[in-house]
């Protein structure tokens, strides 16, 4: 599929899961972009992890996200920053204490609370796949350190009961 179709039918998607059904909850989860090769301790985005911040910006920009959250390195803020200053959002930021499933535990709680709203939010390859479980969501494949395109539409309907969607961007 080519990359206008794609993005076309991403953001199709996430406006019809959105306003399709107003009460539920809907959390779509992305990595962070591309960055810049290690051992830098907090690595900035390349420039094709900068163009693919702006495409996931462009995709979400209708589909009435309501709050972005993020951990507090500067791949994951700039991952989200286009989307949150189109939509004039602050970038709600949560950092990576305790375990990983006690991260994760804690932030599927948070994003709870947004009942009726839609919330991205940015994360690492290590943190997706956990709080898509602690959401309600299956156990995901591992992402490979290479892979930056996969975006999770988690749905929590008002019975609590969550479904996952995983496409590409």
């Amino acid at each position: 599929m080519r990359p206008v179709r794609l993005a076309v039918s991403v953001a199709a998607m996430l406006l019809l899961t959105a306003a399709s059904v107003a009460a539920q909850t809907t959390i779509v989860l992305v990595r962070h972009a591309e960055k810049e090769a290690e051992p830098a301790a907090d690595p900035p985005l390349t420039a094709a992890g900068n163009a693919r911040a702006e495409r996931l910006a462009e995709y979400l920009k209708d589909a009435g996200v309501d709050a972005i959250y993020s951990t507090p390195t500067a791949r994951t803020r700039t991952t989200g920053k286009p989307l949150a200053d189109r939509l004039k959002l602050q970038i709600t930021e949560t950092p990576l204490q305790g375990s990983l499933p006690a991260f994760a535990q804690n932030m599927a709680a948070k994003l709870r609370e947004h009942r009726n709203q839609t919330v991205l939010v940015v994360g690492h390859s290590n943190t997706l796949g956990p709080m898509i479980e602690a959401l309600g969501g299956p156990k995901i494949p591992p992402i490979a350190d290479e892979e930056y395109d996969n975006i999770f539409i988690v749905t929590i309907g008002t019975d609590g009961q969550a479904s996952l969607l995983r496409a590409r961007f």
